[in-house]
Order: C-alpha cells, then structure tokens, then sequence
C-alpha cells in the first residue's frame, strides 16, 4: 500500500458497515490540560506529511545517503548500550546524534538503578491529572539522565479482560479517565526533554496470542473506547507511537493504513514517527506504505529489504524519506538537531522516592473495613503478626519491560516493624513457600546436595538419583540458578524435562516478585503430581564461562501445612494480622485465572478465621476474587507499589495517611461472571481470531447492561472519614455542562474524596447505550468538617457517541440523567438535563 491512503479509501478498512473512520472527531477533554511547555511542545499544524521544503529537516533529508536515511529506520547495536531496549545510531557525518530507547511504563529500564515508581494502574486509581504529570516528570528526568532519549511509555490499552497480563502497566477500564491521565503523562514526559512513545496501537488487550491474533472489532467500539487514550496522548503531543503487534480486523496493525495514516495522522494530525513493537514488522513495502516509519529493535524488514526494494522500484524513495523526515521532525523538536536540548540533568534520587511515595500513598485502595480494623491504633498496633512472603521480601514491580532496578527497596515488615516502635510486638510467619525447602536427603538415593552446588566455569555436573515418594502428593520444585535462562541445569524426572526452554522471549519476560530469590538468583516452578514409590531424577550442570551457582528445592502438602499452622499460631496469638497476598505478572504471559495463585486462598481462610481483626494487603496486576472476604476485617489494594511500597503501606495501614484511592476497574466475583466468561470467542479467542462482540460494554458498563454484581465496582474505595454530597445544580458552560454540588468531610480525619459524574443514555440516538458512563471526576480534599464547592466540566465528547455511518461523533441530546457519586454504584446526586445542539 505505497503512499498515504486517502480518507475515503481508510473507509475500506473493515469493509461495509464496519469501517475505520478516518474524518470527524475532536479531542477528548483533557483536565489540567495547559499549554505543555519545553521540548515536548507540539507547534504548528501537525499533518504526518514530508517536512516542508526549506526546513532543517528538509535540508539534512536532502544530503543524506540512502545508507544514512535507512540507518535512522531500524534498530541497531549501541556500541554503548546501557542495556536499553532499543538504539538508533543516527548520521555523525550530519551531525544527527544516536537515539536510545528504554522501556519505562513504571520506571527507566535499564542496568543501573532508577526510580521504580508504583504500577500505572496505581497511579491511575488517585484519580489525580496533576500526579499523573508529576509522574512523568519523574520518568523524564530520570530517562534523560540516564542517557536515554525516548521512553517506550505510556501504554494506554484499556483494561478488557482480568486477564491481561499487562493490565498492570496501563491505567483502567475507562476510556476518559485513560485519556485524561495519559495526555498528562506524556506532558510530563516530554516536559523534562525525553520523547515520549504512546503503545500499543491498537486493540493489544491481551498477551495470549498477541503476535498474532487477529481482533475483530467494528468502527464505534474502536471510536469510543481503545482509540480516545491514543489521541489524548496525541494532542497532548506525544513524539512517538507504538504500533501493536496484534492484527485489527485482518491486518497487522504496524502495517495498517487506515489506523497509521487514515485515523492517526489524517484524523488526528499526529506528526511524529510509528515504530514497531519489538520483532513486531511483517513487511517492507506494504508497512512504509501504510505508514510505518521504524523497525524494531533490528533491520529485517526496513534494513537490506528496504535498500532493495528502493533499488528495485517496489518503493519510491519519497517513502523513505517521508518516514526519515518524520523522525528528525521529533528530533528538531527536542533539540536533537541543534544542540538545543538541555544538559542531561544528573540523577536525583531523593526527588524519584518521593514522587513513588506520593504516588503509592494516594493511589492505595481499602476496599473493605468492617469493626474499625484499620487503622492500627492503641492495642491493635501494638500486637501484630505479618503474614505472607511479601510481607518480608518487598514487591516492587512487574516483570518483562515494566521491571526496573531500584535504588532501594524496604520490605513492609521492616517498615511495619520501624513504624510500630520498640514497644509493640510484631511478628512474623511465612504462611505460603515461594522458593521452596531443601529436598530431604533421606529422600535422595544416592543422595547428593541440591541445596548449594556450584559448577566452575567450563565444568560440568551430572547427577543422577532415585527419589522416593511416600504418598502420592503434589509436588513443586524449584529450581534457583545463576547467570542467563539458556544456561540453567537441566532436570530431567522420569525422563521428562521439568523446565524446558520457554520459546521466544517467555524466558525473558518473568515475574518481578516470584521470579528472583532473595539472593538474587532466577527462579523456575514446575508443579508434579506424583505417585508413591520411586522417581528417577537426572540433574546435568554446565558451568558455561563464568560458573554456575543452582539449586533444586520443593514444597509438598506436609510442608504447606506446616507453613499455615505457623501462620495461624501467629495469627492466634497477636491483637491484629496483616497479610500479604500476591499475584506475580509480567508481559508475555496471561493470567488463566483471577484466583490468588499457590494456595494462599486457603491460607487467608485459616488465618481470618484463626482472627477475624486480619487485614489483607493485595500486591496483584489487576482484580482478584476474594472467596475469604467476608471472614476479613480489611482489604488493602495495593498493585504493584514500587520501591516506596513498603513505607506507603504502612502508612495507610497505622492512619499517617487515609486511603483516598478509588478502583479502575472493576473486580468480578469469580472466574465465570465477567464480560469474557463463557464466551471463548470474546477472550482469548478461537483460531486465531478474537471478537469484540461486547462492543462499548467494557467493565462496568457490562456489569449495568447485564445486571450482574461485582465483588467491587469501578470507582470504589473506603476512607477512614465519611463525606456528604449535596445540591446538585446542572448548567451548560460553552460546547458542554458542568456539574455544580457540595462535597463535605462528615468525619474526623482529613482525606480525599473522588467525586464522579456519570452520564445516562440519550433518548436521540438509535444507538446501543451504556446505561452510564463516566464523564467527568474530581480529587478533593478536605479537613474535618470541611465543605466544598465543587465544579466539574462535562465536555461535549463525553455526551456524544461515534456515528460508524457519518463516521463523526454525534451529540447525544434529549433529557439526558447525570449522577455524582463515589461509584458507579454508589450515587448520591441525580438530575435530568436537556442536552441540545449549540445549548
């Protein structure tokens, strides 16, 4: 497909009714959204197009070779890396410098420390624009100083299925409150001079398959709900986009016109360049003609291939120099070209830990609090057993491209510890084994240490045993190892391979908590059924060129339980219990339940009914059904918290600070009551195709249409205050209302109130409706008794629905019903407003 496609041909693109549209729109409302200032700023009119003639970057585009033009097109080897994702090694001769690229949706990921901020859906669930800038600013200036010039983040897929494996790195469910805390990310970003790269476009809602399942989705659904995140970002003035790797309605979405041209630079003026996702490219001529401006993080499409087909006459010239002017673009834009960016500030740390601690404390979500739990005050501090393996191993991050190397991390028992004084008790117990137990050697014939052994460089070890079962039980072994995945023991049990090599890059993309012994070595699981009687158990070690350090541990039945009746003594004899429960995801994998992994149902089970005063501290990627709830007295949501985890913890649990978070999701009772339960087509799909029959019905507007209770709704979360909402007033303010009520602090501490505004359907519209939608959300603050006036604006977008037949949004008018409340299932006002073209 050589050549921008025109808008009327981008209409094709799904054929019939079911069209990418590539004309309309306008951008969704964006609160805070001042002018964004410094390198980052967008100027002018942003068509996507060659640069002008007589321009900077006219002129380089025009003395460069076709070596140098394709050289700036791919991905590289940096010379010297700093183990970042991607490098371009741009054009000395010219004076266009390289181009390093970290990954960086919680933190710059790299081999030196960073700051490791807490997950994007924790920042996300503050409900706060300005801290949502104020994260970027972090990520900005640590990228910069740590030589990298573009930052493969914000990712602001939304949250479809609990199972994502990457719900972790975006932001929720709902496409405003994405677009509102993308575009303020990205400001903050490119406010300190790093570009920054909005991913994956689009509809890459799960890892299953995601290399190539084909996502069957009509024009409307895209309009409304994937695609409003990305054009935030866009007028925010991202510099980059990252293409999927998924298909969208038949074709690879790095290589589709109507996405690539029609709808991002036609529609919504993007000037920036579209990379690839990483080994993500399908083709030379077909992608940098649908818009494709850079492969990564190598050259086998956009490299030889692109050279050849140049040669040949398959592509114009002007294509590549299209998509080269495109990059430098950005490049000016940041002063790249010029020598007019900043100095690379040095690293400040202390600043990057108090954002991650800020972000952390606001962010964290008490969704249950029965019999005054929490806080931990007078007796309740003073006596406390913490549970859980995370609850002395701190958990920072996810894995795969989201892991980032802290400058530090506490645990929250040292914290709690600290925090509870010399005076109280605090023990702890482990309650559920991640790294396992040594293998007894009575067990082992000949037996043979499996705890400790190391292998010296250019060595090698070869043990073979007969291991004897007592009963049948389930076994998990574990296996702890130095140095690469393609170097760790081989264990081979009954003559099958209990670890094999992951394929592609699942060796790569592993847990951050579970993944890593405390030690530091990596981490594998295999969990066995075995029989009673003797097994046949091979070990063969290499010690490579550096040496091998490993060992191979197990749990059994007799050791969990062992585990949970320590737990439950502890639990017996302390005034409070606070546990720590976990789930460990990571790029590259799903979950294949919303279940809590291992068997730490059972334990909160025990140790709640042991005593009942048990708070459970959630460190998940996403939602998690909770079988044991009501046998608790608290529930703490805390994701994946980052480095200052451990401390914004503790201070939501003894009362420092009252949890002021609010869910951007919504967490479905079980497995079998979700929007994707029971229809396989839905998720993960069937033959390499997945449908999005739910259409604008993502999250909790399933919930509405379909009458079903989640476990939690979009939107909830406790405090340790109260607060009253009254007289609503609804006006119109321009092209949009505004909602106009009184939120008052009733209790008696300070906190933060997340009023919401929800909008009903229109009567107008022969639309299939959501029987609400957010539609606008204010933070609010307030001391004890405190009352205040609050405003929000509802813009137009908001009150409109995509036409796929005008292929335009269309205003939803007639009487429409407006709601605020601290939920989507907790109103407290409602009104009616007669919603009117040019009102």
């Amino acid at each position: 497909m050589p050549g921008a496609l025109s808008r009327r041909s981008a209409l094709s693109f799904l054929g019939g009714a079911m069209a990418v549209a590539a004309t309309g729109g306008g951008g969704w409302p964006v609160a805070a959204a001042e002018p964004a200032s410094g390198p980052g700023t967008a100027t002018g009119t942003a068509t996507g197009l060659a640069p002008e003639p007589g321009s900077r970057v006219d002129s380089l585009v025009g003395r460069m070779t076709l070596e140098e033009k394709l050289a700036l097109l791919h991905g590289a080897k940096d010379p010297h890396g700093l183990g970042q994702a991607g490098y371009t090694p741009g054009v000395p001769r010219l004076g266009i410098p390289p181009l390093r690229l970290a990954d960086g949706p919680a933190g710059v990921r790299v081999t030196r420390h960073a700051t490791a901020l807490p997950a994007p859906v924790l920042l996300a669930s503050a409900f706060d624009p300005a801290l949502a800038r104020e994260y970027g600013r972090t990520l900005g200036r640590d990228g910069r100083a740590l030589g990298q010039d573009v930052l493969l983040s914000p990712m602001v897929n939304l949250i479809r299925t609990p199972y994502a494996g990457r719900n972790f790195e975006t932001f929720g469910e709902d496409p405003l409150l994405a677009s509102e805390l993308v575009a303020e990310e990205v400001r903050g970003i490119q406010g300190e001079g790093l570009i920054a790269t909005v991913k994956h476009f689009a509809m890459n809602n799960q890892e299953y398959e995601r290399e190539s399942i084909d996502v069957i989705v009509d024009e409307r659904t895209m309009r409304e709900m994937e695609l409003p995140g990305f054009e935030a970002a866009v007028r925010a003035g991202a510099g980059a986009v990252m293409g999927a790797y998924n298909k969208v309605n038949g074709v690879f979405a790095g290589e589709s016109g109507p996405l690539l041209t029609g709808v991002l630079r036609e529609d919504w003026g993007f000037d920036g360049w579209v990379m690839t996702d990483w080994h993500a490219a399908h083709s030379t001529a077909a992608a940098l003609g649908a818009g494709l401006d850079m492969e990564m993080p190598d050259g086998k499409y956009f490299g030889d291939a692109l050279r050849e087909a140049v040669a040949d006459g398959t592509v114009p010239e002007a294509e590549v120099d299209r998509a080269v002017g495109r990059v430098l673009t950005v490049m000016d834009r940041f002063g790249l070209l010029d020598g007019g960016a900043p100095p690379r500030p040095g690293r400040d740390p202390g600043a990057g830990a108090r954002t991650a601690l800020k972000v952390a404390t606001a962010g964290g979500i008490l969704l249950r609090n029965e019999r005054g739990t929490l806080p931990l005050t007078g007796s309740a501090a003073r006596s406390i057993a913490v549970v859980g393996p995370t609850g002395s191993i701190p958990f920072v991050s996810g894995g795969g491209s989201a892991h980032v190397v802290p400058d530090h991390a506490a645990s929250p028992l040292e914290a709690i510890r600290e925090r509870a004084g010399k005076r109280a008790r605090v023990d702890y117990a482990l309650g559920e084994d991640v790294f396992g137990k040594e293998i007894p050697a009575s067990a082992l014939s000949p037996a043979a240490g499996l705890e400790k052994r190391k292998v010296a460089a250019g060595k090698s070890w070869t043990y073979e045993s007969t291991l004897t079962v007592a009963e049948a039980d389930e076994w998990t072994f574990v296996l702890h190892f130095s140095g690469p995945p393609t170097g760790r023991p081989r264990v081979l049990l009954d003559g099958e391979e209990l670890f094999p090599f992951r394929p592609g890059l699942g060796e790569y993309f592993t847990g951050g908590f579970v993944s890593a012994a405390p030690d530091g070595l990596a981490v594998r699981r295999a969990a066995v059924e075995l029989t009673a009687g003797k097994h046949r158990l091979k070990v063969t070690a290499k010690g490579g060129g550096k040496g091998l350090t490993f060992r191979l541990r197990r749990t059994t039945s007799a050791t969990r339980a062992a585990d949970v009746a320590e737990a439950v003594r502890a639990a017996r004899a302390a005034h409070s219990v606070v546990l720590f429960a976990y789930e460990d995801a990571t790029e590259g994998r799903d979950r294949i339940t919303i279940a809590l992994p291992g068997h730490q149902n059972a334990l909160i089970d025990a140790v709640a009914r042991a005593n009942p005063r048990t708070t459970v501290v959630l460190n998940t990627s996403s939602c998690a059904s909770m079988p044991w709830l009501r046998r608790t007295g608290a529930v703490l949501q805390m994701y994946y918290p980052g480095q200052e985890g451990a401390a914004a913890t503790t201070a939501l649990l003894f009362g420092d600070a009252n949890p002021g978070g609010r869910l951007t999701q919504s967490f479905p009772v079980s497995d079998d009551r979700h929007p994707m339960a029971g229809d396989p087509r839905r998720y993960p799909g069937v033959n390499g195709r997945e449908e999005y029959s739910e259409g604008i019905h993502v999250g909790y507007r399933w919930y509405d249409a379909e009458g079903v209770r989640p476990l939690f709704p979009f939107g909830h979360g406790l405090s340790y205050t109260t607060f009253a909402y009254a007289g609503l007033r609804l006006r119109w303010r321009g092209s949009g209302l505004e909602a106009v009520f009184t939120v008052r602090n009733t209790g008696r501490r300070a906190g933060a109130e997340v009023a919401q505004v929800y909008v009903g359907p229109s009567p107008d519209l022969p639309l299939d409706q959501a029987e609400r939608v957010l539609a606008g959300f204010r933070r609010v603050r307030l001391r004890p008794g405190q009352a205040r006036k609050v405003t929000v604006r509802v813009a137009a977008r908001a009150l409109s629905a995509w036409d796929s037949e005008r292929h335009e949004w269309v205003l939803g008018t007639g009487r429409r019903t407006v709601e605020v409340g601290s939920s989507s299932r907790d109103p407290r006002l409602r009104g009616r407003i007669e919603v009117r073209h040019g009102a």
